[in-house]
């Protein structure tokens, strides 16, 4: 009974939100929870370190570091399964300098319980209380899901810097309501040395819309994300440290870590040893106060990497799980050397 009073509840505190026409603050937030088992693994401080086909979400210039046709696949559960995140991508590398990439999220929760038309009011007063039953032969289910699609070009230049778009075709549904919108994103990175790298992400750099089948409209507002990398030898692997920052222009005040005026500040933070390019360890600490640990298993085409990270401010939220694959076509007959 718990079940379905929330879920009347939540129907609720919707329908009244809709009546704001435009919301710009937090539309975005399913698009920030980060992928791959690597990046979470270490806080999700990626920007300038990312080399695989997950750069099509983290920074799509970097998706010109590829040099063989690649697929990676994520799946998460949160909060004791009730919510799943998955992720894919796919990256071929493209003649000398050009990498094309494809990848696709979703953040979802399934067989949501609806019981707006199995509600029996019995003493007629139009509010759900301990007097009224529900018919359970009248409830139906569905699932409320949000997508995002990322397409990503990206190019190698000849002074050594990466850079690249993302153009990303965004869908939420919601029972029978439904959204859609469009956003753009611009990142590049640059090695002004062998060890050192910098990256930069500037996302839905136009401020991205998302319209809604009722009226309602949402912006996501641009996101600017910094960080460097920096990979040192020792002891037969390389030990790596990585820091991240993520500017957000929405008022965000108790919700961040640090803010000045209408611009608030993020850090991400981790650190990866990677022994021989066999096995890797990592830690992490990420935008909202949360330590991760991860490691990976690097084989002759394939990654397997997986991070583990604790809500230490509610246990009843439950630990959360990544893991992700990823598949290389290592092969000279694929290469970028090869389409030159």
């Amino acid at each position: 009974m718990r079940t379905y009073r929330q879920t009347a509840v939540f129907f609720v505190l919707f329908a009244s939100s809709a009546s704001a026409q435009t919301i710009a603050k937090y539309a975005g937030e399913f698009m920030a929870i980060g992928v791959g088992g690597r990046a979470l693994g270490m806080g999700g401080a990626h920007v300038a370190l990312v080399n695989d086909a997950t750069a099509g979400y983290w920074n799509p210039g970097a998706l010109a570091r590829i040099d063989y046709p690649e697929a990676i696949v994520m799946h998460e559960e949160r909060f004791g399964s009730l919510i799943n995140y998955d992720f894919a991508s796919v990256a071929i590398p493209y003649g000398a300098d050009v990498s094309l990439g494809l990848s696709v999220l979703r953040l979802g929760v399934d067989g949501i319980p609806d019981t707006r038309n199995a509600w029996i009011d019995n003493n007629g007063n139009g509010v759900f209380d301990s007097a009224d039953q529900l018919d359970y032969n009248k409830i139906t289910y569905f699932n409320s899901a949000d997508w995002a699609l990322y397409f990503t070009y990206a190019q190698r230049s000849a002074s050594g810097l990466l850079y690249g778009v993302n153009v990303k075709l965004i869908r939420r549904t919601l029972a029978d309501q439904s959204a859609t919108g469009i956003g753009f994103d611009i990142g590049a990175v640059y090695s002004p040395t062998a060890n050192l790298f910098l990256g930069v992400n500037a996302q839905d750099v136009t401020t991205t819309l998302i319209a809604w089948s009722t009226g309602r409209n949402e912006l996501v507002s641009p996101t600017l994300k910094v960080g460097a990398a920096y990979s040192i030898d020792l002891l037969g692997g390389h030990l790596t440290p990585a820091v991240d920052a993520d500017l957000r222009f929405e008022n965000r005040h108790f919700a961040s870590i640090a803010s000045m005026g209408p611009v608030s500040i993020d850090p991400h933070a981790g650190l990866e040893f990677d022994y021989k390019n066999t096995v890797a360890l990592r830690v992490g600490y990420n935008d909202v106060k949360q330590m991760s640990v991860g490691a990976g298993l690097h084989l002759r085409m394939l990654d397997i990497d997986y991070s583990f990270a604790k809500f230490a401010a509610d246990e009843s939220l439950g630990n959360t799980h990544r893991i992700s694959i990823r598949f290389m076509l290592q092969n000279d007959q694929f290469g970028r050397t090869a389409a030159q």
